[in-house]
């Protein structure tokens, strides 16, 4: 016999019902009240309306974050590809090492990170309220001077064993760090060794197993919109320096053997101190970059040479802030 009762299944449709009808009422009233009283319908729909606009805002803000983040990897990836296939072509594509004929630029001085220790500081490091090495937002910086120097070593692991053309950053990268100190500091522009090597090599800069051609400094200035003048040292007084260093600039020096180096060295002259002693940036030698000089002795130690407005020059933004 069948069984036709079945108590409360009725029951579980009595709310998707009702619901169904209040929706069609609520969407019917609407419709009428939009028709009838316009005023009363857009004061009713306004917060949602308004709800829906801040989702649209919130939602398009979070797209073009995630965008960014996107450019940004996708910009990083393609860098790292293409100093990948240059590495390869240069390891491809190199002849036999052999120690190049000294150019007009070079004079013969390897400009490397020597083997051997140089003469010592004349003087111990300054005190912290002369200068010191200051770290802020992942960056190293030498205070002291009209300006801070962003400070880069060349022999940091971070880049040392990178590559400057078939040579490496920390044996022959002084020119390029040199250069990626100074125009970190007087541009807008971050440039650490790493990327300015690869520039210097693009643009011709490099000298195999030497270091750098002088053109590196006015060439790598005019390259990132800096103002380059050459400082002759038979024709420059002291006063004239300290003006340079006084009013912001940041004077670029060539220095031969003696107290940085034992055979060529690119050294930035970042500022002076009230008793006129002058403050550097060694791209070798945090120590040294943290000493205070005898003006005397950097001009002493200069390089004898003379090529591509060497071996001093001076550098400032085309517009001195």
């Amino acid at each position: 016999m069948k069984n036709y009762e079945r108590p409360g299944k009725w029951k579980r449709y009595i709310f998707p019902v009702l619901l169904l009808a209040v929706v069609c009422i609520g969407s019917v009233e609407l419709l009428v009240c939009a028709w009838r009283a316009p005023d009363v319908y857009s004061a009713i729909t306004a917060p949602v309306r308004e709800a829906a606009r801040r989702a649209g805002e919130l939602g398009e803000a979070a797209w073009d974050r995630l965008g960014q983040r996107f450019d940004s990897a996708v910009a990083e990836g393609v860098y790292q590809v293409q100093v990948g296939l240059r590495r390869l072509d240069d390891y491809l594509t190199r002849e036999p090492e052999s120690d190049p004929e000294p150019g007009p630029e070079l004079d013969g001085e390897v400009q490397l990170v020597d083997s051997e220790e140089v003469e010592p500081p004349p003087r111990a490091q300054a005190d912290y309220s002369v200068t010191a090495l200051a770290i802020r937002g992942g960056k190293q910086y030498l205070t002291g001077g009209s300006r801070e120097l962003v400070y880069y070593d060349q022999t940091a692991s971070t880049w040392a064993d990178e590559p400057y053309g078939s040579d490496t950053i920390g044996r022959y990268g002084c020119g390029p760090t040199a250069m990626a100190m100074v125009v970190s500091t007087l541009t807008e522009t971050s440039v650490d060794p790493a990327r300015m090597a690869q520039h210097c090599v693009d643009q011709g800069y490099w000298a195999r197993k030497r270091g750098s051609y002088w053109s590196i400094v006015p060439g790598v200035a005019e390259d990132f919109g800096l103002t380059c003048t050459s400082l002759p040292p038979e024709e420059t007084d002291s006063d004239t320096i300290i003006q340079c260093l006084a009013t912001g600039q940041l004077l670029v020096a060539l220095v031969g053997p003696g107290h940085f180096t034992n055979g060529g060295h690119f050294i930035v002259l970042r500022g002076v101190t009230l008793d006129g002693s002058i403050l550097v940036g060694d791209p070798a030698s945090s120590e040294r970059s943290l000493t205070a000089w005898d003006l005397e002795l950097i001009l002493e130690e200069l390089s004898s040479t003379r090529n591509s407005g060497g071996p001093l020059w001076a550098i400032s933004p085309s517009f001195l802030p």
